[in-house]
């Protein structure tokens, strides 16, 4: 194959406000930052199993709002207690979310600062339910 996932691009109204959140969930570094501010690019930390592995996340700034149910979202998984990650999270920003998921989903749906939906799944080794 001659093609690489190179990043996952998130549309945003203000990508500093999402990078930022984003950067302190996940414990990334930023790579590029637009001189209009408009793009900012956030890459695991250098030297990292994921460096250089994983799809970078690129933050533009869209003026317009997404209309409708957002198609892609990003599912979390922690190496330790769910619910600690979850009211870490709550504390960057976080907001749960209810997208239909039944009451005892063993995922929780939070949405960022800017309302993209995200999953915070159980560790490996914890049962799905």
């Amino acid at each position: 194959m001659s093609l690489r996932w190179q990043c996952v691009v998130v549309d945003c109204a203000d990508p500093e406000a999402v990078a930022t959140f984003w950067a302190a969930a996940l414990g990334w570094r930023r790579t590029h930052v637009s001189a209009d501010g408009g793009e900012v690019v956030l890459e695991p930390p250098a030297g990292s199993p994921e460096d250089g592995v994983a799809p970078d996340l690129l933050f533009i700034r869209v003026p317009d709002p997404t209309p409708g149910k957002r198609r892609l979202h990003l599912d979390l998984r922690p190496s330790g207690d769910q619910a600690r990650e979850v009211a870490r999270l709550e504390a960057l920003g976080a907001t749960r979310a209810d997208v239909g998921q039944d009451e005892g989903a063993s995922w929780v749906v939070l949405a960022d600062v800017e309302g993209n939906e995200l999953c915070v799944l159980k560790p490996y080794g914890a049962h799905e339910g």
